[in-house]
């Protein structure tokens, strides 16, 4: 008996909604293959699309993908499929981070439910507003963290003022470092469209990095920020590569509860792409010793979205 797989137009659908996951300067750096015969995907990093000096050990890369993978489970689970996902399977080429295969049958609770945040989610890079978020609201965040085998982490204000001192030394240790610039440069203004820059740091610190590179943006004003952000640290037990796929997928699953419960995000790995910044977010005491993102939480304006490849450009189809 042929065991059932999703036809090209759900599969499509599906992952129409995996690309739109957030990833480092919004590169973007997947694709995918699906066999329709045997029903199994395959999600590869893109090499065209890889930052070897902001991100060389590829960490980055694989959260973006982790999150592209978790938004894929929530599209399959909305359509009553469930994703069978093989992180860094052993017999396929080197370096695919996951296979998946579908069966009928939404078997994730409370995964569906977070389908229509997908098109609404955005990375919010306007100040937030002095309204504290409620405390309820962020232990549904841990909750989602640990769902996917992840801690979320809410410092109090002194270690809040550490995060962004230490950011503030990431700007500095990028700007002596042109390769990395450029890199990150590139990138920032092939994905991220003025609109969604946010407005200019008034004052030299903040919780939002700025991505514009120096580049001068006709009409773009300068703004405070929070003084007190609403910070959240998330981090996984181990540092390999699973880890890695597995905090992108808590991470998009913080982002789409967050989304459903009203708050604006945004994302900031910029002192977690130096080791020895890295280093100093860990927290001893806590269970978590691997920082994997830093999330800015809120309550924001509504931004518009930043564009993304066409389907056809990531999904190969055979």
């Amino acid at each position: 008996m042929p065991v059932p797989a999703p036809d090209a137009s759900a599969l499509t659908s599906w992952v129409a909604d995996a690309v739109t996951a957030p990833s480092m300067h919004n590169a973007q750096p997947w694709s995918f293959r699906y066999e329709r015969a045997r029903g199994v995907l395959t999600l590869r990093p893109d090499p065209a699309r890889t930052m070897p000096n902001a991100d060389p050990s590829t960490r980055g890369l694989h959260i973006g993908c982790g999150a592209a993978l978790f938004n894929l489970r929530v599209a399959a689970a909305h359509a009553g499929w469930a994703a069978r996902i093989r992180l860094l399977p052993e017999d396929t080429d080197p370096g695919t981070p996951a296979v998946i295969t579908f069966v009928p049958g939404d078997e994730e609770e409370g995964v569906a439910g977070l389908h229509p945040a997908i098109g609404r989610r955005r990375t919010n890079r306007e100040p937030f507003g002095d309204e504290a978020v409620p405390q309820a609201l962020l232990d549904g965040l841990r909750g989602a963290a640990r769902a996917e085998g992840a801690r979320l982490e809410f410092p109090d204000d002194w270690q809040v003022q550490q995060l962004l001192d230490l950011a503030w030394e990431a700007e500095y240790l990028e700007k002596l470092s042109p390769a990395v610039r450029e890199e990150v440069a590139r990138w920032a203004s092939e994905g991220i469209p003025p609109s969604a820059l946010g407005p200019r740091r008034h004052e030299s610190r903040g919780p939002v990095r700025d991505l514009a590179g120096g580049r001068r943006i006709e009409g773009r004003a300068a703004a405070v920020f929070e003084r007190s952000p609403c910070l959240a640290v998330l981090g996984t037990r181990g540092d390999a590569r699973e880890d890695w796929l597995r905090a992108g997928q808590a991470m998009e699953r913080v982002l789409l509860q967050a989304t459903l419960d009203g708050l604006a995000a945004s994302l900031n790995s910029q002192a977690l792409e130096w080791r020895e910044l890295r280093w100093l977010l860990r927290d001893p005491l806590s269970e978590t010793g691997h920082p994997q993102m830093l999330i800015r939480l809120g309550y924001g304006p509504d931004v518009p979205p930043t564009a993304r490849r066409p389907v056809s450009d990531v999904l190969t189809i055979v």
